[in-house]
């Protein structure tokens, strides 16, 4: 059976449809504000608790996941690999994992107390996302950048053979363009028409060795992933959780069009931390306890749900 909501406040005639094994949740924009400060906690000191990980990016990209989980995506926290009948996520940038894990967790797919293991000895929470150690919400090991595009396109065509409409979206870098096997894959999912795919590009403009332009600059990706035969969505406000949310919903509103559609995201590198934004020396470093400290200070939650 399915029955039809409304979704206030953020968009007040637009009308969703539940299939009884989901749950879309309908938070208000401060409930969401406080998941977005939390997350943020968790991944600071995540990182800060081995003194190793990824917090530059996994900041930036807090409004995005959060969005994705908690309002966006058809998902089921009771997780099968095959995902048959709800949407697929692949995270194609695997080296921001903190963020996955903490919004993973805090949707339910396991438990929050798990997070105190990142990164350490016979963990599931492996620096970069893997699947041999059967954690929920992973379905394909990533960190070697380029690769995620290409397993979306594999999926999202399977799931066309087999007549089922769910999505399946991915994340990725915008330094991570710079693989070849991203436009590879892009010329494919354009080519084969693959119109169940939404593929967000996180342009915080930063990487491990300074700005993307000043590594390798890409000229305009909105001009490049047009050419490709995409439809291209920008969204300059990436850290605006409503703005992100829209962004989301307007590319729903484009699948099934023939073309697959690809959102271009503005972020900061560090969101939410005045001394981490903005740089890429925050790319692949931990903080100290004093950074620690100043960072947790940034970001009271009015609940303490720290793990």
């Amino acid at each position: 059976m399915l029955k039809v909501i409304n979704m206030a406040p953020f968009h007040q005639s637009t009308k969703v449809v539940l299939h009884h094994k989901f749950e879309v949740k309908m938070h208000q924009t401060d409930t969401l504000i406080e998941f977005t400060k939390q997350v943020r906690r968790d991944i600071v000191r995540m990182v800060h608790g081995v003194q190793s990980g990824h917090p530059g990016g996994s900041l930036g990209c807090v409004e995005y996941f959060t969005a994705l989980y908690q309002v966006v995506m058809n998902h089921n926290k009771e997780f099968t690999m095959d995902g048959k009948g709800e949407d697929l996520f692949f995270l194609s940038n695997g080296h921001i994992s903190p963020v996955w894990y903490s919004v993973l967790a805090r949707s339910g797919y396991f438990p929050i107390s798990e997070l105190g293991t990142f990164r350490k000895l016979n963990t599931r929470l492996q620096g970069h996302p893997t699947t041999h150690e059967g954690l929920p919400g992973i379905r394909v090991a990533s960190g070697s950048l380029g690769q995620g595009l290409s397993v979306a396109a594999g999926a999202a065509q399977a799931k066309r053979l087999n007549g089922d409409k769910s999505l399946v979206y991915t994340l990725h870098g915008d330094g991570e363009l710079q693989e070849g096997q991203i436009w590879e894959a892009a010329m494919y999912c354009a080519g084969k028409k693959l119109d169940n795919i939404i593929s967000t590009v996180d342009m915080n403009g930063q990487q491990i060795d300074g700005s993307t332009d000043d590594v390798l600059p890409m000229g305009s990706l909105k001009d490049k992933f047009l050419a490709f035969g995409w439809d291209v969505i920008e969204l300059n406000e990436g850290n605006n959780i409503e703005k992100v949310i829209a962004a989301l919903e307007e590319a729903k509103t484009r699948t099934g069009k023939g073309k697959p559609v690809m959102i271009l995201m503005k972020t900061d590198m560090g969101a939410g931390i005045d001394f981490m934004m903005g740089s890429h020396k925050w790319h692949g470093i931990a903080p100290n306890d004093e950074q620690l400290k100043q960072a947790l200070d940034q970001l009271v939650c009015g609940n303490d749900g720290d793990y």
